[in-house]
């Protein structure tokens, strides 16, 4: 969940700070959980934390040297991005220390004065926002939460914030990179034909990966495909988007220094579940304090 062609290169934050447009304001609660954008350098170095933790310690990815040394999952992209922040309140502390989920969000209008978005780097999200002009694309990105809160509650808690982010910006499309654990795509030959088979994006929706990344997801026969099996197999985030009304894109790309393979998710606000959008409110107000 892009305009530029080349991977983004590990950088500290080293420019000036912009806090995210929303300020302070929280975004939703659900119980002790809070949900909000980042508003100092420190918050978004926790969050960059978190993710080390989740990918590097707990996934096996490769970052680059200055990211490995400093324990922090950065890249230039970081420095323009919203940071989105579930913190659980009740851990007490500084509230860099209450962080258990975070998102990345980028809106085009600001990707496009900078070096573009993330996912360009394996699908020409370029070609899909310019047949889209005149709507408003929002990317999702670097979703992580630590093992103790992967519960249905922190799900729902960034989709709060997800979905307020979205109103208040009037964002028409919402996409991104969502991950399947490993580098051998074939592993996950059933998740994938599965997408494959019932929601690849067709039409004004279709998106390629990159020449020479892609790979098809059509791999096996559909006789073969068992839609329970398939579901099964395939990780939380992925299985999330699809019920909301998401479609994918019908190539996978295997991010090596990740170790992960990556389909490209399309989420239309208008193609939205509409039992989601009576759960979280048509204004985001439900969890609202």
């Amino acid at each position: 969940m892009e305009t530029q062609v080349q991977p983004p290169s590990a950088t500290s934050i080293s420019l000036p700070f912009t806090p995210g447009q929303s300020g302070t304001r929280t975004l939703g609660r659900i119980g002790s959980l809070e949900v909000r954008l980042a508003t100092t350098r420190a918050e978004i170095e926790a969050a960059q934390e978190l993710r080390y933790k989740v990918f590097v310690e707990e996934m096996g990815a490769r970052l680059p040297l200055e990211a490995m040394q400093q324990k922090r999952d950065f890249d230039t992209v970081d420095r323009y991005c919203d940071h989105l922040l579930v913190s659980d309140t009740a851990l007490g502390g500084e509230p860099e220390t209450q962080i258990v989920g975070t998102y990345r969000l980028l809106r085009q209008d600001v990707a496009e004065r900078h070096d573009g978005f993330y996912s360009q780097s394996e699908f020409d999200v370029a070609d899909l926002v310019g047949r889209h002009r005149g709507k408003r694309f929002l990317e999702l990105g670097r979703s992580c939460v630590l093992p103790a809160y992967r519960t249905r509650r922190t799900l729902e808690a960034l989709w709060q914030g997800n979905w307020a982010y979205a109103l208040e910006h009037r964002i028409d499309v919402m996409f991104g990179c969502a991950s399947f654990s490993g580098d051998k795509p074939h592993a996950h030959a059933l998740a994938l034909s599965f997408l494959n088979e019932t929601v690849a994006a067709r039409d004004e929706w279709t998106v390629r990966a990159i020449p020479g990344r892609g790979l098809s997801m059509d791999m096996m026969p559909v006789e073969a495909i068992t839609p329970r099996a398939a579901l099964s197999a395939m990780p939380p985030l992925v299985k999330g988007y699809l019920r909301l009304g998401a479609l994918v894109s019908h190539e996978a790309v295997v991010d090596r220094a990740f170790r992960t393979t990556d389909v490209l998710v399309i989420l239309p606000v208008k193609q939205i579940s509409g039992r989601y959008i009576n759960h979280y409110g048509a204004d985001a107000s439900r969890f609202v304090a």
